[in-house]
């Protein structure tokens, strides 16, 4: 953990080179959770609209001398940059500024390093983040000696940062044969587990939309659910019985998010492996987010990566008891097969379990 909290600033940039997944406003928002779960304090966000990035900064030069007066005003110690800079221009800000500059890539990595438990997803952590370092390494030189401590260096994933591109290409090799070996390990799990027969559901959705809350109501499970984004890591697998006496595995997965780093996506396949394994997705869906449709079109990038989009899925919209009343039924009607629910209330919970059965039934009476 932080010895103390790192006053941060927040900055994001709306440019036309660029789509625009999502409005810049609820992209900043989403990055203050982000600072905020990674223990730190968002003191200030500044934002800029322009047709370009600046190649050297980011952001313009007047934006730029905004940016340091807010830095000296706020006494921050650090600013996040709610894209992916260049190596280059992470040097250039750091160096203009006098502080330590991360962009949104790194700040996920660190949530993901101060959040994985397991052994595997430990591992997964540091080959992200070790990844990463090496894509950075020619561009900062020297100047890495800034990583010393704090968000975006801690947890299992952190290297010594004098390591060269040889050393952490052969860590990153010792990383992949380790995690292969468990992945070998968790395949020989998982085919036992196949034996059982029982159909494997697993939950997924936009981080913070409430899956580990659903997996706690529906099988008391104990998982950690927070209002944080990624507060939970590692897959966990409940067995679930349902009214119609059928049995169920109920996986849940780590959450989705806008701008998900390649590295993630790629690194944690204990959890996403899940995903391509399972025989019903429930998506979950956090029906209370004024964006929430583009946190579905987010799943949904992500499912096609996994060439999952074909598999059946429920949408399952939670939260239910601060949606107007008058939008419910048009979301059940749109996004058939849908279901609403509130999981921390456990409301709606034996309609979707219903749903999962006919599911089910369904596929039994197709033809082979």
């Amino acid at each position: 953990m932080l010895e103390k909290t790192e006053n941060t600033i927040i900055v994001g940039l709306e440019t036309g080179a660029e789509p625009q997944l999502i409005p810049l406003e609820e992209s900043l928002a989403e990055l203050a959770r982000l600072t905020h779960t990674a223990g730190a304090k968002v003191v200030g966000t500044l934002s800029q609209k322009r047709p370009m990035p600046d190649q050297r900064y980011y952001i313009g030069q007047g934006k730029l001398l905004e940016l340091q007066t807010l830095v000296k005003s706020t006494e921050a110690d650090m600013v996040v940059f709610d894209i992916s800079l260049s190596s280059s221009q992470q040097r250039n800000l750091e160096e203009f500024l006098g502080l330590k500059v991360i962009d949104r890539t790194e700040l996920i990595l660190d949530i993901f390093a101060l959040h994985a438990k397991s052994r595997e997803g430990k591992l997964q952590v540091e080959l992200a983040q070790d990844s990463f370092l090496l894509s950075r390494l020619s561009g900062h030189g020297v100047s890495m000696s800034r990583l010393g401590g704090g968000i975006g260096t801690r947890g299992p994933g952190e290297t010594k940062l004098e390591y060269d591109r040889r050393n952490i290409r052969k860590r990153i090799s010792e990383l992949k044969k380790e995690i292969k070996q468990l992945a070998r390990e968790r395949t020989v799990r998982r085919e036992k587990r196949k034996t059982s027969h029982f159909p494997l559901v697993a939950l997924v959705g936009y981080t913070n939309s409430g899956k580990s809350t659903l997996l706690n109501s529906l099988s008391n499970a104990g998982v950690l659910a927070q209002d944080k984004l990624f507060a939970t890591l590692d897959p966990t697998v409940r067995r679930i019985y349902l009214p119609s006496k059928q049995t169920i595995l109920l996986t849940d997965t780590v959450g989705f998010i806008q701008k998900l780093p390649h590295q993630l996506v790629a690194a944690f396949a204990a959890t996403l492996e899940e995903v391509t394994e399972a025989d019903l997705l429930l998506h979950i869906v956090d029906s209370s987010n004024p964006y929430f449709e583009d946190q579905i079109n987010a799943v949904y990038t992500v499912l096609e990566e996994l060439n999952c989009v074909t598999k059946p899925i429920i949408t399952v919209f939670n939260k239910v008891d601060r949606l107007d009343e008058k939008i419910e039924p048009l979301l059940i009607e749109k996004y058939q097969p849908a279901i609403s629910i509130s999981a921390l209330h456990k409301q709606g919970l034996e309609e979707l379990q219903a749903e999962i059965t006919r599911v089910f039934s369904r596929q039994r009476r197709q033809p082979a």
